[in-house]
């Protein structure tokens, strides 16, 4: 068993490097790590070859034999704390008692590969809302897409909140964020045909043939997408509506899109 530090001061200086990384994205940025919490959040963090700096648990509510045997602790600090502190870094009301903090990774083009000659992309464009996004990834990982953009970003990827609704999916996705502008170029030079989802356009997305390179884009419920991406696509394409309002939740949108991507493919 390790030798294991205790902490039960909110005070201390740790705990306070914690908060901060939990409430303020310019602290993320600034140090290049975040807060994770929960032990499938983590055990998805490292599958995706995340790098754990400290484990913080509460021996309370886990134990260290049960971290020993679920996670890969060996190369991470480990602490305990007590149940005050970790009531205060916790951001769950049902908690599992362990929080991770971690290395963030870089989401640059510079990393674009492809790993299949037939990928199935999935691109947001400034989307903004956490629960959004956080949906958007749990559908690019319930469909096993090849990677997921996000155009003009708004929202800082380790946001707490994107990491809870993606239930972790934001670590099991290859995700890399730019300008329009640069995604179009990567997309077309690699022969990906261009979806784009618009209330503007006139052909039904049945009506499509997605068993070549696809990039499936979607934008924001309030503006759609911008003309850059319109002018751009191999075909802008609508899910018909047939009820009274004109648009749906953009993870909705995009999820009735990839799943018909992926039934032609089965066929």
């Amino acid at each position: 068993m390790k030798d294991i530090k205790h902490i039960s001061s909110l005070q201390n200086p740790l705990i306070k490097k914690a908060l901060s990384l939990k409430e303020k994205s310019r602290e993320r940025k600034k140090s290049g790590l975040f807060v994770l919490e929960g032990r499938k959040e983590i055990e998805l963090a490292i599958h995706g070859n995340y790098t754990m700096d400290t484990l913080l648990f509460c021996p309370e509510l886990i134990s260290y034999e049960t971290l020993e045997t679920s996670l890969e602790i060996e190369k991470a600090s480990l602490i305990s704390v007590s149940p005050e502190v970790y009531g205060k870094l916790a951001y769950r009301n049902t908690t599992e008692g362990v929080i991770a903090i971690a290395q963030a990774k870089n989401h640059n083009m510079e990393g674009v590969s492809f790993q299949t000659k037939n990928p199935l992309i999935l691109v947001a464009e400034a989307p903004e809302k956490p629960g959004n996004i956080g949906a958007l990834l749990r559908t690019a990982d319930a469909a096993n897409l090849d990677a997921v953009f996000i155009a003009n970003p708004k929202t800082d990827l380790y946001n707490p909140n994107i990491i809870r609704s993606s239930v972790g999916c934001v670590f099991s996705r290859k995700i890399f964020m730019a300008d329009t502008a640069t995604i179009i170029s990567v997309l077309k030079e690699n022969d990906i045909a261009l979806y784009c989802a618009a209330l503007s356009a006139s052909k039904p997305y049945t009506e499509i043939d997605y068993k070549g390179p696809t990039a499936i884009v979607v934008g924001t419920e309030h503006s759609g997408l911008s003309d850059e991406w319109l002018s751009n696509s191999t075909q802008n394409i609508i899910i018909p509506m047939e009820g009274t309002i004109d648009s749906m939740n953009v993870s909705v949108s995009a999820a009735i899109l990839i799943f018909e991507a992926k039934r032609q493919r089965l066929e």
